[in-house]
């Protein structure tokens, strides 16, 4: 088995040390010994920092990074889980396309003003509905 070395590791990972060693710190990777002060690492934790990477930037937390790793750090995807998150990115997409559109409607707008603007006053009722129902959720 390789190993690596953690500046190696954040080297060819693209993690900054201390990162790693709070990964470590919270179970998400596990070094295999040091030599000296400095953690030692198998070839497997630049896989795990690769789905770390993927998962957070599909929106879910490292606490629920943490459970898609099965003993030894191999990786057990939650197929449930993942097909939730993809439906919400998929909701949130389209959320932001019909803004994306609005914006650009806006800014191309051939009315004098804006508030003359049908389709600009809709915005702004969504907008306001959306903003008081965001309100209204934080409360519950």
């Amino acid at each position: 088995m390789k190993i690596l070395d953690i500046g190696v590791l954040s080297e060819q990972s693209g993690v900054p040390p201390s990162t790693l060693r709070y990964y470590e710190e919270i179970g998400l990777i596990e070094s295999i010994g040091r030599r000296g002060l400095r953690r030692q690492f198998g070839t497997e934790a630049l896989t795990q920092l690769a789905l770390i990477s993927l998962g957070k930037t599909a929106g879910f937390s490292l606490e629920e990074i943490k459970g898609m790793f099965g003993k030894g750090g191999a990786p057990n995807l939650p197929r449930a889980a993942i097909h939730a998150r993809a439906e919400e990115l998929d909701a949130q997409i389209r959320r932001m396309t019909a803004l994306s559109n609005a914006l650009r409607h806006v800014a191309d707008c051939p009315a004098e003003s804006h508030m003359e603007c049908p389709r600009f006053r809709r915005l702004l009722i969504v907008a306001s509905k959306s903003s008081r129902h965001a309100r209204q959720a934080g409360r519950s």
